[in-house]
Protein backbone atom coordinates (compact mmCIF):
# COMPACT_ATOMS: atom_id res chain seq x y z
CA UNK A 1 0.00 0.00 0.00
CA UNK A 2 1.49 3.35 -1.02
CA UNK A 3 1.59 5.75 1.39
CA UNK A 4 1.36 9.70 1.16
CA UNK A 5 2.41 12.84 3.51
CA UNK A 6 -0.55 15.21 3.37
CA UNK A 7 0.98 18.88 4.99
CA UNK A 8 -1.34 19.92 7.68
CA UNK A 9 -0.95 23.57 6.95
CA UNK A 10 0.19 25.17 3.78
CA UNK A 11 1.00 29.11 4.69
CA UNK A 12 3.58 30.06 1.65
CA UNK A 13 0.66 29.78 -1.03
CA UNK A 14 -1.42 32.86 -1.85
CA UNK A 15 -4.70 33.16 -2.83
CA UNK A 16 -5.60 34.83 -6.46
CA UNK A 17 -8.19 36.91 -6.79
CA UNK A 18 -8.56 38.25 -10.11
CA UNK A 19 -6.58 35.36 -12.61
CA UNK A 20 -3.00 35.47 -11.37
CA UNK A 21 -3.41 38.95 -9.07
CA UNK A 22 -3.49 37.91 -5.34
CA UNK A 23 -5.00 40.32 -2.79
CA UNK A 24 -1.81 42.45 -1.82
CA UNK A 25 -1.45 43.10 -5.60
CA UNK A 26 -4.54 44.75 -5.90
CA UNK A 27 -4.73 46.81 -3.66
CA UNK A 28 -1.77 48.33 -4.65
CA UNK A 29 -3.32 48.75 -8.55
CA UNK A 30 -6.76 50.05 -6.83
CA UNK A 31 -5.06 52.74 -4.76
CA UNK A 32 -3.74 55.11 -7.00
CA UNK A 33 -7.76 55.47 -8.82
CA UNK A 34 -8.65 56.62 -4.91
CA UNK A 35 -5.05 59.05 -4.84
CA UNK A 36 -6.27 60.27 -8.03
CA UNK A 37 -9.52 61.28 -7.16
CA UNK A 38 -8.54 62.52 -4.26
CA UNK A 39 -5.94 64.79 -6.12
CA UNK A 40 -8.58 66.11 -9.08
CA UNK A 41 -10.93 66.94 -6.16
CA UNK A 42 -8.49 69.18 -3.83
CA UNK A 43 -6.23 70.50 -6.01
CA UNK A 44 -7.04 74.11 -7.55
CA UNK A 45 -8.40 74.23 -9.89
CA UNK A 46 -11.21 72.30 -8.54
CA UNK A 47 -12.69 69.15 -10.38
CA UNK A 48 -10.70 70.41 -13.75
CA UNK A 49 -8.33 67.99 -15.22
CA UNK A 50 -4.96 70.15 -16.10
CA UNK A 51 -1.67 69.22 -17.40
CA UNK A 52 0.06 68.80 -13.94
CA UNK A 53 -2.86 66.71 -12.16
CA UNK A 54 -2.90 64.44 -15.01
CA UNK A 55 0.98 63.96 -15.07
CA UNK A 56 0.97 63.65 -11.13
CA UNK A 57 -2.00 60.73 -11.51
CA UNK A 58 0.29 59.03 -14.36
CA UNK A 59 3.81 58.98 -11.89
CA UNK A 60 1.33 57.60 -9.25
CA UNK A 61 0.41 55.15 -11.62
CA UNK A 62 3.45 53.74 -13.04
CA UNK A 63 4.95 53.98 -9.08
CA UNK A 64 2.01 51.61 -7.39
CA UNK A 65 2.15 49.77 -11.28
CA UNK A 66 6.00 48.78 -10.36
CA UNK A 67 5.20 48.34 -6.49
CA UNK A 68 2.80 45.43 -7.61
CA UNK A 69 5.15 43.54 -9.68
CA UNK A 70 5.80 39.94 -8.54
CA UNK A 71 9.76 39.16 -8.60
CA UNK A 72 10.50 35.35 -7.58
CA UNK A 73 7.74 35.02 -6.06
CA UNK A 74 7.24 37.79 -3.82
CA UNK A 75 6.28 41.78 -4.84
CA UNK A 76 8.29 44.50 -5.36
CA UNK A 77 6.57 46.38 -2.24
CA UNK A 78 7.57 42.96 0.18
CA UNK A 79 11.12 43.27 -0.94
CA UNK A 80 11.07 47.39 -0.54
CA UNK A 81 9.95 46.64 3.17
CA UNK A 82 13.09 44.03 3.72
CA UNK A 83 15.45 46.50 2.36
CA UNK A 84 14.07 49.24 4.64
CA UNK A 85 13.89 47.56 7.75
CA UNK A 86 17.57 45.91 6.89
CA UNK A 87 19.23 49.24 6.46
CA UNK A 88 16.95 51.40 9.08
CA UNK A 89 18.24 48.47 12.00
CA UNK A 90 21.22 49.73 14.24
CA UNK A 91 24.79 48.30 12.76
CA UNK A 92 26.26 48.15 16.17
CA UNK A 93 25.18 47.31 19.47
CA UNK A 94 27.05 49.72 22.09
CA UNK A 95 27.37 48.04 25.76
CA UNK A 96 28.22 51.10 28.11
CA UNK A 97 29.26 49.11 31.17
CA UNK A 98 29.50 52.46 32.96
CA UNK A 99 25.79 53.29 32.80
CA UNK A 100 24.59 53.99 36.16
CA UNK A 101 20.50 53.62 35.64
CA UNK A 102 19.41 51.67 38.66
CA UNK A 103 22.30 50.91 40.23
CA UNK A 104 23.69 51.77 42.93
CA UNK A 105 26.07 55.10 43.29
CA UNK A 106 29.21 54.60 42.40
CA UNK A 107 31.65 53.46 45.24
CA UNK A 108 29.23 53.53 47.41
CA UNK A 109 28.22 49.70 48.34
CA UNK A 110 31.45 48.35 50.09
CA UNK A 111 32.50 45.21 49.03
CA UNK A 112 31.65 42.45 51.58
CA UNK A 113 34.58 40.49 52.99
CA UNK A 114 34.44 36.78 52.12
CA UNK A 115 36.07 34.38 53.91
CA UNK A 116 37.11 31.17 51.78
CA UNK A 117 37.30 27.74 53.39
CA UNK A 118 39.36 25.73 52.38
CA UNK A 119 40.69 22.21 53.46
CA UNK A 120 43.94 23.22 54.85
CA UNK A 121 43.99 26.76 55.55
CA UNK A 122 41.88 29.70 55.90
CA UNK A 123 42.36 32.56 53.32
CA UNK A 124 42.65 36.68 53.89
CA UNK A 125 39.66 38.26 54.03
CA UNK A 126 39.57 40.91 51.33
CA UNK A 127 39.75 44.61 52.13
CA UNK A 128 36.62 46.72 52.15
CA UNK A 129 36.78 49.74 49.12
CA UNK A 130 37.10 53.06 51.21
CA UNK A 131 34.45 55.49 51.47
CA UNK A 132 35.38 58.84 49.06
CA UNK A 133 34.11 61.83 50.08
CA UNK A 134 31.47 63.34 47.31
CA UNK A 135 34.28 65.97 45.88
CA UNK A 136 36.95 62.63 45.39
CA UNK A 137 34.34 60.93 43.89
CA UNK A 138 33.62 63.42 41.10
CA UNK A 139 37.16 64.12 40.16
CA UNK A 140 37.32 60.28 39.77
CA UNK A 141 34.12 60.08 37.63
CA UNK A 142 35.70 62.81 35.70
CA UNK A 143 38.75 61.26 35.27
CA UNK A 144 37.05 58.03 34.16
CA UNK A 145 34.86 59.64 31.47
CA UNK A 146 37.77 61.33 30.23
CA UNK A 147 38.56 59.98 26.81
CA UNK A 148 42.52 60.95 27.04
CA UNK A 149 42.60 58.55 30.32
CA UNK A 150 43.32 55.32 29.27
CA UNK A 151 41.26 52.69 31.80
CA UNK A 152 42.75 49.51 31.96
CA UNK A 153 41.72 46.42 34.29
CA UNK A 154 43.95 43.43 34.70
CA UNK A 155 42.43 40.40 36.82
CA UNK A 156 45.74 38.87 38.93
CA UNK A 157 45.87 35.10 39.80
CA UNK A 158 44.32 35.41 43.03
CA UNK A 159 41.19 36.87 42.13
CA UNK A 160 41.96 40.23 42.05
CA UNK A 161 41.32 42.92 39.87
CA UNK A 162 43.79 45.91 39.10
CA UNK A 163 43.24 49.31 37.77
CA UNK A 164 45.32 50.89 35.77
CA UNK A 165 44.54 55.07 34.35
CA UNK A 166 47.03 57.21 32.72
CA UNK A 167 47.56 60.68 34.11
CA UNK A 168 46.29 63.15 31.97
CA UNK A 169 47.48 66.85 32.11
Amino acid sequence: MKTTMVPAQVTTVEDKIAGSLSLSQLLLLCAPVFIDCGIYVVFPPFLKLTLLKAFVSFLIILGFGALAIRIKGKIVALWLVVILRYRLRPRYYIFNKNEAYLRDPLFQAPVQTEVAKSKHKLAKPKALLPKLAIPEMVRLETVIADPRAKLKFRADRKRGLRVFITEVK
